[in-house]
């Protein structure tokens, strides 16, 4: 049974190191559906957030195979009762002044933000759970989209890991 899962490695703060990790999935035929790098308190760590898709032993093969490499330091697949899971969303709406109002009634609804207004377009601004981000892309979607960016997840678990 194929699920999507989400895994936080932690690794080196090296040049290429993001390169390595890419192209062990590629050499091995794992899809990224999202991938994400990031700094950490640590300035000698990064962290990758990678969602990927598979059955139970594609998972278990691609968190053994990441282990492997040199540059890793942990890799651990994140339970989503666990971990706090967001997305960055900019989207440039096509709003003339009829269209605006009901525009920014949707962004309040779900928390957004405008973070851009010109003559004819606005940008909106959303950060959340994937679900979130997706139920109001499903509602805004009856608008003109002219450009959008959606940022992978990032991730981190919840409480301290012992």
């Amino acid at each position: 049974m194929t699920k999507k899962e989400v895994l936080s490695v932690l690794v080196d703060n090296h040049s290429g190191v993001l390169a390595r990790v890419a192209s062990l999935f590629g050499r091995r035929g794992y899809n990224i559906d999202s991938l994400t790098v990031s700094a950490t308190n640590d300035p000698d760590i990064s962290r990758i957030t990678i969602v990927v898709s598979g059955d139970e032993a594609v998972i278990n093969q691609i968190i053994s195979q990441t282990r492997k490499l040199e540059e890793t330091r942990d890799i651990f697949a994140l339970n989503d009762c666990r971990s706090l899971l967001r997305e960055l969303l900019l989207v440039k709406l096509s709003a003339n002044e009829s269209k605006r109002s009901a525009i920014r009634e949707v962004a309040d609804i779900y928390g957004a933000t405008i973070v851009d207004l010109s003559v004819d377009s606005m940008i909106v601004e959303l950060t959340g759970a994937p679900s979130k981000i997706d139920a109001f892309l499903g509602v805004i979607g009856e608008y003109d989209i002219i450009e959008m960016c959606r940022t992978g997840i990032t991730a981190l678990e919840r409480g301290i890991k012992k």
